[in-house]
């Protein structure tokens, strides 16, 4: 069967499947899901803990007849396979395929993937994970999410709100002040149950206690200009600049963003399906909603002059002198980051903050 993450733990109580797969790309919480099943696996009896990591020349063989093996000292073994790519390969696939029947019952099997798209979650081996033991659905945390998963992890920890706009307050600077990061969030929680006691925080001793802790990732810059939340692209290539990340960086991320867009684009013009073309360029999860809100917006001509514009903020980051844009290179980034927003999500001038840059149509 297939649960998800804040399942895991009433499943657990229940008892031990044979076999889990966990799936997803939040690292905090597919950490926390695994750790809840060693700890379950420990209280029933599996001592023993084996690891392994798919790489080139992995010994498929070798994890089957380890599977079959009974332990003739009535020790009991947990194996833990990582998948890092999340694509087992024909000889994987089989093994995994045939690896619910093959399981010694001193072995129990845990097997940790990235984010699987829905094609894979249709997969022969996933199917027979799935039928055979328990996989577990990982999702991400949406930045509208954020608020509540904070909330609910102070509670966890003994934390209550202060009424009424306080509490709010409280809860929009937490939120500022990781900016989407679920690690950073749960470290800051962690570091207020050691310097806080339990019951209702006070708002300035919170914003004493925590420092700023956002990192910001340049991964993300597309689901601000995806969103038109223009205060959180603003914000998040600011603190991209004082971490002193290399403009190189952010420029190959927008820029990587409009070529893909474009392929869309020209995608769906020729006919083919918007789900294989976001598998093809790798878009998923929270992108992938709001990427398919945007495309109705999506002209080419408009991104076909955001890949020119691209090409003139190449030229700043590599410390030439661009015609149309500034030259210093992020004053360069913020003019094509705020362009790309504007071409999905025009507003008055007075609405934008910093520099903008309007696409006119082509003469």
């Amino acid at each position: 069967m297939q649960i998800a993450a804040d399942q895991l733990d009433a499943h657990l109580a229940r008892g031990l499947s044979p076999l889990y797969a966990v799936h997803g790309d939040e690292a905090l919480l597919v950490n926390e899901a695994v750790d809840a099943i060693r700890a379950a696996a420990r209280r029933h009896g599996f001592d023993e803990r084996e690891s392994q990591t798919v790489e080139r020349g992995f010994d498929w063989g070798g994890l089957l007849a380890g599977s079959r093996e009974i332990s003739l000292f009535g020790s009991r073994r947990l194996i833990e396979l990582r998948i890092p790519g999340g694509k087992p390969g024909r000889d994987g696939a089989e093994v995994l395929t045939a690896l619910p029947q093959s399981l010694s019952p001193d072995v129990l099997a845990l097997i940790i993937l990235p984010r699987l798209d829905a094609a894979t979650q249709k997969s022969g081996w996933f199917g027979a994970l799935t039928a055979a033991g328990t996989t577990i659905r990982v999702d991400s945390v949406e930045l509208a999410q954020l608020p509540r998963w904070i909330a609910a992890r102070l509670q966890s920890r003994g934390f209550t709100l202060p009424s009424g706009p306080a509490g709010r307050a409280l809860i929009e600077f937490l939120v500022n002040r990781v900016e989407g990061n679920l690690l950073a969030a749960h470290q800051e929680i962690e570091k207020l149950a050691l310097l806080c006691p339990p019951g209702e925080l006070d708002p300035e001793t919170v914003e004493q206690s925590v420092l700023n802790v956002a990192r910001y990732s340049v991964f993300k810059l597309g689901e601000a200009i995806l969103g038109g939340d223009v205060a959180r692209l603003s914000r998040m290539l600011a603190g991209l600049e004082g971490e002193g990340v290399a403009p190189v960086l952010v420029h190959w991320t927008l820029a990587d963003d409009i070529r893909a867009w474009l392929r869309i684009r020209h995608g769906l013009d020729a006919g083919q399906p918007l789900p294989s073309l976001l598998r093809a360029n790798r878009i998923w999860g929270v992108k992938e909603k709001l990427l398919e809100r945007a495309l109705p917006r999506m002209r080419t001509p408009d991104l076909e002059r955001l890949l020119q514009l691209a090409a003139q903020c190449d030229l700043a980051v590599k410390g030439l002198r661009p015609e149309t844009l500034p030259h210093a290179p992020w004053a360069a980034l913020h003019t094509l980051a705020l362009a790309m927003l504007d071409a999905l999500w025009p507003t008055p001038p007075a609405a934008r903050q910093g520099k903008r840059l309007v696409l006119l149509p082509a003469l």
